[in-house]
């Protein structure tokens, strides 16, 4: 057990502790990042949308053509034992399939007979301080370099890698990524930008990875009656919004105050969180705490 993952995991059919879990150099995981993955964030001990985030593991799954080696039910008992087992109330689970360790490298998939490789486990949710959410965070504009199925929740994250590092480099919590001249997502966030009072939110397309959090967002968005308009993001309307936010399961809803430099906003919330992200935010705790926490 380390301070982010308890013991025990889960790996390929057994509960045991993280010490003892280990895998073939040979798994197409490490070999070629050939896998997939899912976050469940958990309140309470409760995981919050199960359903929709084994379908969004699903179709991942389709998606690179990999079997599912668990049906809901087994996902459903490895995410519980893992959340019962947790020292946390708050917790953030991780699965991961893989397409197996094959007996040679070869970029081919393996015969049906190489089992997938399997690992799970729950480590705490930590989400951001009163201080952080009060100051908000400063994020850069990058090349979106990725290829060209970000729908899928896939292992082989390289250029999102870069991308954050590269925003970790300026001394930045993210890096917003622009494709064609277009707002698509953060590294590791989905990003809604509001101007004029109304609410923007990329497409979901084949660009942006469908974020659990990003439909909670517009779900409130609705029930509260807050003008919302999905539609393609210009980097002009990006860099002239009245408030930039990154949202996640970690990150909630956090305002982006400076944007490669440059104070979001102007007048007396320049460079600060605005109100539309601070009610949004009291929305999400609201709902937190009433629904999510309650299972």
């Amino acid at each position: 057990m380390t301070p982010y993952v308890a013991d025990p995991v889960y790996l390929n059919g057994r509960f045991l502790p993280l010490a003892e879990a280990g895998v073939s150099p040979l798994d197409r995981g490490y070999l070629y990042g050939d896998g997939v993955y899912e976050v469940i964030p958990v309140y309470s001990r409760q995981p919050f949308r199960i359903d929709e985030h084994l379908t969004r593991l699903q179709a991942t799954l389709n998606g690179v053509k990999l079997a599912n080696p668990l049906d809901v039910a087994g996902w459903k008992a490895v995410i519980q034992q893992l959340i019962a087992a947790a020292p946390w109330e708050d917790q953030s689970v991780y699965l991961q399939v893989t397409r197996g360790a094959d007996n040679k490298r070869d970029h081919a998939f393996p015969p049906a007979s190489v089992p997938p490789g399997v690992f799970a486990y729950a480590g705490p949710l930590v989400t951001p301080t009163a201080e952080l959410r009060t100051r908000g965070v400063s994020a850069i504009t990058v090349p979106d370099q990725r290829w060209a199925r970000c729908d899928l929740k896939v292992i082989s994250l390289l250029a999102n890698i870069l991308a954050r590092q590269q925003a970790i480099d300026a001394g930045c919590a993210e890096a917003l990524l622009i494709r064609d001249g277009y707002l698509k997502e953060g590294a590791a966030s989905n990003i809604f930008v509001v101007r004029d009072g109304v609410l923007l939110a990329p497409p979901k397309t084949p660009l942006m990875l469908p974020g659990i959090t990003y439909d909670l967002v517009l779900e409130l968005a609705a029930t509260h009656g807050q003008p919302v308009k999905v539609a393609e993001i210009s980097e002009a309307e990006l860099r002239s919004a009245d408030e930039v936010w990154m949202t996640s399961s970690t990150k909630e809803i956090l305002a982006i105050t400076t944007l490669d430099g440059v104070p979001v906003g102007n007048g007396i919330h320049a460079g600060k969180p605005g109100p539309f992200g601070e009610q949004m935010w009291q929305w999400y705790q609201d709902f937190k705490n009433t629904i999510m926490r309650k299972g």
